[in-house]
């Protein structure tokens, strides 16, 4: 199938081609007939399938169809909420994409940073918004969001947007938007929760399933190196140093984390720089661009930093700390070995994180391969370290007083 089998309009198969895209990947295929149908939709695809166009190209074809004129003031006619502000930022640049050759406008918003510029934008009229939800809650407390004309709501990310406490935000935000809207709900995996908010707030939709959670690309080598926590940054170190080329995202599960290990590679001469939720927006950004640009070749992660990050060419993937829900892994190391590409995770795996490992083998279906032939290896007899709190009771027998206590002491009340 080629794009123009979809029905889109000329403008947009033009900037299509011209982005290097020649045919559509299986969840656009699937998603878009039943978007430009104007069904709800339920997707459940991984990061690196293609899901931002599944979306994107139709909301741009519907809009294009029924364009305002240009002296009304244009109004939001589609919604897009996606939980963190570098996936909100991605999503803008794949519009912008798509979007060369037709007058329609877009804009994203998300906090952390100035609200005074996406003030100034949205006064000016826009059809497609890209929000975060705290932001764009905001925007419409103070009157300058309008969402009483919005005719497609796409919930991007919807497991993270919920993981991150988002439901009520969602929520309102849904009830916020006409009654009789078209509602698109994407999602790399579908717990009960996102199950949930998808029977409250979809309408008998169609259901897209691109393979399973557990799907891994077969262009990834997966390896796992059984190491004693103490020793995960020299062993980071020594990776580094004898095995690994290239662009690289390590993956820590604390802010704290990220940054003791960004000093530690610093000191050692890389470059390196890193991403979480206490950097300002503009470091983030920073980093990201310098990554994309050569600068630097390592970048440090958290997961939700992390999620949305499109990088095309990267050579490996550390998780230095293992996630506990293998979901996650799958997410991590599918940021690897992308548009044809190959590349290879490496899994560093402490005593205590040994259930997690049962567990990614378990949803993944594959035995990951161990690799023994490095300088700190673990026990396979060692059990996880459990910190036991010293005991603070008195060393007194019980009933005894101690001297100071028999003292008379004088009490305020």
């Amino acid at each position: 199938m080629s794009f123009k089998d979809l029905k889109l309009s000329r403008p947009i198969l033009r900037a299509v081609a011209e982005a290097g895209y020649d045919n559509p990947t299986l969840v656009q295929e699937k998603t878009i007939p039943h978007i430009l149908d104007k069904k709800d939709v339920i997707v459940s695809a991984q990061t690196g399938t293609g899901k931002t166009a599944a979306f994107a190209l139709p909301l741009l074809q519907l809009l294009l169809n029924k364009q305002d004129a240009p002296k009304k003031g244009k109004t939001i006619k589609a919604l897009v909420v996606s939980p963190t502000r570098e996936l909100s930022i991605q999503i803008e640049e794949n519009f912008k994409i798509y979007n060369t050759y037709t007058n329609l406008r877009t804009t994203v918003i998300f906090g952390g940073t100035s609200i005074k510029p996406q003030k100034d934008i949205l006064r000016k009229g826009v059809d497609i918004l890209i929000a975060t939800p705290g932001r764009l809650l905001d925007l419409h407390k103070q009157d300058i969001v309008n969402l009483d004309y919005v005719e497609t709501l796409v919930l991007d990310e919807a497991d993270l947007m919920l993981d991150m406490g988002f439901i009520d935000d969602v929520r309102k935000i849904e009830r916020l938007c006409t009654k009789d809207k078209q509602v698109l709900l994407f999602s790399a995996t579908i717990p009960h929760k996102v199950e949930y908010l998808a029977n409250t707030i979809l309408n008998t939709p169609e259901r897209i399933e691109i393979a399973q959670n557990s799907s891994t690309s077969k262009d990834v080598k997966q390896l796992l190196y059984y190491v004693p926590k103490r020793n995960k940054i020299e062993l980071c170190l020594h990776v580094l140093r004898n095995t690994i080329k290239g662009n690289i995202i390590i993956f820590r599960r604390t802010k704290f984390g990220v940054d003791k290990l960004e000093k530690t590679l610093l000191k050692n001469g890389y470059k390196v720089d890193s991403i979480h939720g206490d950097k300002s927006q503009t470091a983030r950004q920073d980093a990201l661009n310098k990554f994309k640009k050569g600068d630097i070749n390592i970048l440090i992660a958290t997961d939700v930093a992390a999620r949305g990050i499109d990088i095309n060419e990267l050579d490996a993937v550390i998780n230095f700390d293992l996630p506990n829900t293998p979901e996650t892994y799958v997410h991590r190391i599918g940021r690897t070995a992308r548009a044809g590409h190959s590349g290879t995770a490496y899994s560093f795996c402490s005593a205590d994180e040994k259930n997690y490992i049962k567990s990614i083998q378990q949803l993944i279906q594959l035995q990951i391969d161990i690799f023994e032939n490095h300088p700190y290896p673990l026990d396979p007899k060692a059990k996880p370290i459990v910190h036991k709190s010293k005991k603070t009771g008195s060393k007194h027998r019980k009933g005894r007083k101690s001297q100071a206590s028999k003292k008379k002491k004088k009490r305020w009340y």
